[in-house]
């Protein structure tokens, strides 16, 4: 039994997330039938994490086990003829049996896009958020610094999946700005449900004076999620980094 790690990209907007849904359509449940359809029987494809309803991957990397023979190297083509538009499997290598695409990875990056400007521009409809009030870049950056480091990120999480602990490892948490497209990058061990978007909800709150970025580590420690800023909508969304290093394998994708 080979086990394939393929790295997809893929807009999200008309899918309920990653995870296989019973009335829903998701990403995961349309790779798993392109899959199907090449190897020549069912399988399940474990995807590195559950995106949520419209967020997007630039990267985002799945395995599965198969008999197949077909070389990792045309897999990606394969997959692709059976593949919507919107999804599509840039890469494919054969890995060690017990390699995982979410327990195997070390950390992962997601980067939020805010149109900040006066008129909406329907370009970015399910790709940014719009914003028209004017943000300083430099006020975000305060806030969005004052969530790096090891915290319990009980605060900024909805209510959701289960997880044994709300601790999680920020590494870096960057905003900057070109002309009217404000980007937020977000690297950590592991993220809670709706975390990285609720982040940048807060960041923005600090922006607009309802909280001070340096009241945002009394604000964790409080673990009140009402305390917190707003959940950002899911289009902005956009999965970009993976790092991947489980003792057997060690390679990033973004």
């Amino acid at each position: 039994m080979r086990n394939i790690a393929i790295t997809l990209t893929y807009i999200g907007t008309r899918y309920h997330g990653w995870q296989v849904q019973r009335s829903e359509i998701s990403v995961g449940q349309t790779v798993e039938e392109a899959v199907a359809a090449v190897v020549g029987h069912p399988t399940h494809v474990v995807g590195c994490g559950r995106t949520d309803a419209g967020v997007h991957a630039r990267r985002y990397v799945a395995n599965f086990h198969t008999t197949s023979t077909i070389p990792a190297e045309r897999i990606p083509y394969a997959l692709n003829t059976h593949l919507p538009e919107d999804i599509a499997v840039l890469d494919a290598r054969e890995v060690h049996e017990d390699f995982n695409a979410i327990l195997s990875c070390e950390k992962k990056e997601y980067t939020y896009y805010v149109y900040n400007a006066r008129i909406r521009d329907p370009y970015y409809v399910n790709r940014a958020w719009w914003y028209p009030k004017r943000l300083d870049e430099n006020v975000l950056q305060r806030a969005a610094s004052a969530f790096v480091g090891t915290h319990d990120f009980a605060a900024v999480r909805s209510v959701g999946t289960e997880t044994k602990t709300t601790v999680r490892t920020v590494h870096y948490f960057n905003v900057d700005r070109d002309g009217d497209m404000l980007r937020f990058r977000v690297c950590a061990n592991g993220f809670l449900y709706n975390m990285a978007r609720t982040m940048v909800g807060t960041t923005i709150y600090a922006a607009e004076g309802k909280i001070a970025p340096e009241e945002i580590g009394a604000l964790l420690d409080a673990g009140d999620r009402t305390a917190a800023g707003p959940t950002a909508p899911a289009g902005g969304l956009y999965m970009t980094h993976l790092w991947y290093d489980d003792g057997k394998v060690k390679f990033d994708v973004g």
